[in-house]
C-alpha cells in the first residue's frame, strides 16, 4: 500500500470464536509508537492535541512512548515519557540538541510509528500546528534576518519533514498554510491529510447550562444585565489582545461601564495590563493564567473576540460555538469560516480595520444574541467537528502499515 492511498476504514481486532487465537494479520497487533514533542503543558493547543490523540491510539490497544524536553502536569499512566537532557542558551539551539539526542535514541529503540508535534528530522508523521516558518521568514522578515543560525536551525527542521525527498505524512488542521509548503518545498500533494476539528465533547452545553451559567455569574458578582467580553488562547500578542483592548477602551461610557472583560491564557500579562492601565480600563479587565474549568467561562460569557493577527486553525472558536457563544473573530483564523456557515457571529474581513472591530464589537453587546447562540448549538449537533482524534490515530496506524508494506 502507498501513501497516496490511504483510506479511513476502521480494524477491529477480531478473535477467532473457533479457538480463540486473534487472527494472522499483522498489521492489527499491538503496535509501539514515538510521540515527540519540545514541550507539554496542560494549557496548550497543540498540547491538547497530542494527549487526544496519544490516548486515540492507546485506546486502539497500541502503546505509545512519549519524547519531550519538558513535562509540566500529571503524567498519564498509560503513556511512557522520556526526558529529554537537554540545556542550551537558546529555544533553536536547545531544539537542535533535542533533535540529535533523539536520533540517537530512536536508533536505539524500534518504533512503528514515529509522531511529531513540532519540525523535527526523523519523524513519519507530522500533526501541523505550526504555520510556515519559511514563508513568513521571507515575507515578514528583513532578508538580514536569514543569516542567523535561528533561522537556519528552524528552516532546516521545517525541510526535513516537508522536503519532496521526504516521505513524512502531514496531518493538517487547516488548508490555510499548505499552499505555502508546496510553494516552498514542492510537497506531493499525496502526502496532506486534511483532519476534521477535534473539540474535547466535554465544551458541549450540558442540560444544565442555565445553571452552570447562573452559578458562574454570581461567583464573579456579573449583574444580569452586565455583558462579559471573553477571550482564551495563549499568546495574547498573537491572539489580538492589544486590539481587543482598544476596542474596549472604544465603548461609549454607558455600554463600557456595564462590561468585564476575562482573558485566560499561558502568557505574561504585564504588557496588556500596562496598556490596559493607559486607557483607563483596568478596572474591566481580569487577566487569568490557563485553568481546567474553560467550559464554565464558555457558558458564563456573552460573546468571545478573537482579532487573532494569525491563526492556523483557532481551536477556542469551535469550543464557543458548541457552548452556544456567539463569537467576533478576524478572517485570518483557519476555523473562522465555521463561525459563518454556523451564522453564530461576526467574521472581520481583511485587511484588519480597527474601527471596524470597535464598531462591531459595540454592535454585538447592544444587540439580542440569542439567534446567534441558538445558531451555534444547532451548528453543534450536525457538524463533523469532533472526529480529529481518532482519524488521525487510524494515518498513524496506516503509516506503520505501509512501512512495513502491509496492505490495508
Amino acid at each position: 500500500m502507498t501513501a497516496a492511498n490511504f483510506s479511513f476504514a476502521l480494524y477491529p481486532i477480531a478473535v477467532d470464536k473457533v479457538n480463540c487465537a486473534p487472527p494472522t494479520l499483522e498489521y492489527i497487533r499491538r503496535m509501539k509508537f514515538a510521540f515527540v514533542l519540545f514541550k507539554y503543558f496542560p494549557f496548550g493547543g497543540l498540547q491538547r492535541d497530542f494527549l487526544r490523540i496519544a490516548q486515540a491510539c492507546t485506546a486502539l490497544g497500541h502503546s505509545v512512548d512519549v519524547y519531550t524536553i519538558q513535562w509540566e502536569g500529571p503524567r498519564c499512566d498509560d503513556l511512557t515519557i522520556h526526558i529529554a537532557p537537554i540545556k542550551a542558551l537558546s529555544n533553536h539551539q536547545r531544539n537542535q540538541r533535542f533533535n540529535d539526542w533523539l536520533l540517537l535514541e530512536l536508533e536505539r529503540t524500534s518504533y512503528d510509528t514515529v509522531v511529531g508535534f513540532n519540525k523535527l528530522a526523523g519523524i513519519d508523521v507530522y500533526y501541523a500546528a505550526d504555520g510556515c516558518y519559511q514563508h513568513k521568514a521571507l515575507t515578514l522578515r528583513h532578508p538580514i534576518y536569514r543569516l542567523g543560525r535561528r533561522y537556519k536551525a528552524l528552516y532546516h527542521q521545517e525541510e526535513a519533514v516537508f522536503s519532496s525527498k521526504s516521505d513524512t505524512e502531514i496531518l493538517m488542521i487547516s488548508e490555510v498554510q499548505k499552499p505555502f509548503f508546496k510553494q516552498h518545498y514542492n510537497t506531493q500533494e499525496h502526502r496532506f491529510h486534511l483532519l476534521p476539528p477535534g473539540i474535547s465533547k466535554d465544551r458541549k452545553a450540558p442540560t444544565n447550562a442555565k445553571e452552570i451559567r447562573t452559578e458562574f455569574r454570581q461567583e464573579w458578582n456579573l449583574r444580569d444585565n452586565q455583558q462579559l467580553i471573553l477571550m482564551i488562547g495563549s499568546g495574547f500578542k498573537t491572539k489580538g489582545l492589544d486590539r481587543a483592548l482598544l476596542a474596549l477602551a472604544s465603548l461609549p461610557e454607558p455600554q463600557k461601564s456595564n462590561t468585564q472583560f476575562i482573558v485566560i491564557g499561558q502568557d505574561n500579562p504585564k504588557k496588556f495590563l500596562r496598556q490596559a492601565d493607559q486607557l483607563g480600563i483596568r478596572e474591566h479587565l481580569t487577566i487569568l493564567s490557563g485553568r481546567d474549568d474553560i467550559p464554565r467561562f464558555l457558558l458564563g460569557a456573552d460573546i468571545l473576540i478573537h482579532p487573532a493577527y494569525n491563526e492556523n486553525t483557532g481551536t477556542v472558536l469551535l469550543e464557543a460555538l458548541v457552548a452556544g457563544l456567539p463569537v467576533l473573530v478576524t478572517d485570518v483564523c483557519g476555523y473562522a469560516h465555521y463561525i459563518a456557515e454556523a451564522n453564530a457571529g461576526e467574521v472581520l474581513a481583511s485587511p484588519f480595520n480597527q474601527t471596524s472591530l470597535n464598531q462591531s464589537l459595540l454592535n454585538i453587546l447592544q444587540k439580542d444574541k440569542s439567534q446567534w447562540a441558538a445558531n451555534a448549538l444547532q451548528f453543534a449537533e450536525n457538524a463533523d467537528i469532533y472526529g480529529m482524534p481518532i482519524k488521525a490515530a487510524r494515518i498513524i496506524e496506516q503509516k506503520a502499515h505501509s512501512k512495513k508494506g502491509l496492505e490495508t
